[in-house]
Protein backbone atom coordinates (compact mmCIF):
# COMPACT_ATOMS: atom_id res chain seq x y z
CA UNK A 1 0.00 0.00 0.00
CA UNK A 2 1.20 3.86 -1.02
CA UNK A 3 1.96 6.17 1.80
CA UNK A 4 0.41 9.13 1.92
CA UNK A 5 2.42 12.10 0.32
CA UNK A 6 1.45 14.40 3.30
CA UNK A 7 -0.25 14.21 7.09
CA UNK A 8 -1.59 16.68 8.68
CA UNK A 9 -3.50 17.25 11.84
CA UNK A 10 -6.41 19.92 12.20
CA UNK A 11 -6.40 19.74 16.35
CA UNK A 12 -9.20 22.41 15.95
CA UNK A 13 -11.66 20.35 13.80
CA UNK A 14 -10.37 16.95 15.37
CA UNK A 15 -9.40 15.72 11.42
CA UNK A 16 -6.13 13.74 10.60
CA UNK A 17 -5.90 14.26 6.91
CA UNK A 18 -3.75 12.20 4.98
CA UNK A 19 -2.92 13.16 1.18
CA UNK A 20 -2.57 9.80 -0.70
CA UNK A 21 -2.22 11.96 -4.16
CA UNK A 22 -3.12 15.52 -5.53
CA UNK A 23 -7.29 14.55 -5.65
CA UNK A 24 -7.01 12.04 -3.49
CA UNK A 25 -7.58 13.09 0.22
CA UNK A 26 -9.09 11.56 3.34
CA UNK A 27 -10.07 13.52 6.13
CA UNK A 28 -10.84 11.18 9.40
CA UNK A 29 -12.26 12.33 12.21
CA UNK A 30 -10.54 11.76 15.63
CA UNK A 31 -13.15 9.85 17.17
CA UNK A 32 -13.98 7.86 13.94
CA UNK A 33 -9.84 6.67 14.05
CA UNK A 34 -9.58 6.08 17.81
CA UNK A 35 -12.92 4.08 17.43
CA UNK A 36 -11.47 1.90 14.92
CA UNK A 37 -8.69 0.74 16.62
CA UNK A 38 -7.74 -3.41 16.37
CA UNK A 39 -5.03 -3.69 18.79
CA UNK A 40 -5.60 -6.20 21.81
CA UNK A 41 -6.81 -3.77 24.00
CA UNK A 42 -9.54 -3.55 22.02
CA UNK A 43 -10.53 -6.23 19.74
CA UNK A 44 -9.83 -9.82 21.51
CA UNK A 45 -6.63 -11.31 19.93
CA UNK A 46 -8.53 -14.86 19.89
CA UNK A 47 -12.00 -14.63 19.12
CA UNK A 48 -11.62 -11.32 17.22
CA UNK A 49 -14.76 -9.98 19.72
CA UNK A 50 -14.74 -6.12 20.01
CA UNK A 51 -13.73 -5.07 23.02
CA UNK A 52 -13.92 -1.47 23.08
CA UNK A 53 -17.29 -0.38 23.60
CA UNK A 54 -17.48 2.44 20.86
CA UNK A 55 -19.85 4.96 22.81
CA UNK A 56 -16.84 5.31 25.46
CA UNK A 57 -14.91 7.69 22.98
CA UNK A 58 -15.88 11.03 23.63
CA UNK A 59 -16.34 13.18 20.83
CA UNK A 60 -14.48 15.53 21.96
CA UNK A 61 -11.40 12.97 21.53
CA UNK A 62 -7.73 14.90 21.36
CA UNK A 63 -4.78 13.71 19.51
CA UNK A 64 -2.12 14.21 20.99
CA UNK A 65 0.71 12.92 19.49
CA UNK A 66 1.22 10.84 15.92
CA UNK A 67 4.70 8.81 14.72
CA UNK A 68 5.01 7.20 11.84
CA UNK A 69 6.13 2.96 12.34
CA UNK A 70 8.41 1.92 9.33
CA UNK A 71 6.99 2.81 6.62
CA UNK A 72 3.61 0.95 6.85
CA UNK A 73 1.97 2.35 9.68
CA UNK A 74 1.17 5.25 12.28
CA UNK A 75 0.70 5.14 16.27
CA UNK A 76 -0.76 7.70 18.33
CA UNK A 77 -1.45 8.77 21.42
CA UNK A 78 -4.66 9.57 22.70
CA UNK A 79 -6.03 11.59 25.90
CA UNK A 80 -8.26 8.72 27.24
CA UNK A 81 -4.57 7.59 27.56
CA UNK A 82 -4.47 5.02 24.78
CA UNK A 83 -1.42 4.70 22.58
CA UNK A 84 -1.36 0.61 22.14
CA UNK A 85 -2.66 0.73 18.07
CA UNK A 86 -0.98 0.49 14.91
CA UNK A 87 -2.80 2.19 12.14
CA UNK A 88 -1.44 0.74 8.75
CA UNK A 89 -2.43 3.04 5.40
CA UNK A 90 -3.93 0.16 4.52
CA UNK A 91 -6.17 0.28 7.26
CA UNK A 92 -6.41 3.87 7.45
CA UNK A 93 -7.63 3.49 3.76
CA UNK A 94 -9.64 1.13 4.22
CA UNK A 95 -11.82 3.42 7.17
CA UNK A 96 -11.66 6.34 5.19
CA UNK A 97 -13.65 4.75 2.60
CA UNK A 98 -16.13 3.52 5.28
CA UNK A 99 -16.76 7.03 6.35
CA UNK A 100 -17.59 8.22 2.89
CA UNK A 101 -20.04 5.23 2.25
CA UNK A 102 -21.77 5.98 5.59
CA UNK A 103 -21.66 10.13 4.73
CA UNK A 104 -23.01 8.90 1.28
CA UNK A 105 -25.74 6.67 2.38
Amino acid sequence: MQSPRNIRVHREKRILELVWDTNDVSSLPFQAVRRDCHCAVCVDEFTGRRILDPSSVPEDIDLLDVSLTGNYALKFRWSDTHDSGLFTWDHLRKLAHRLEHEANA
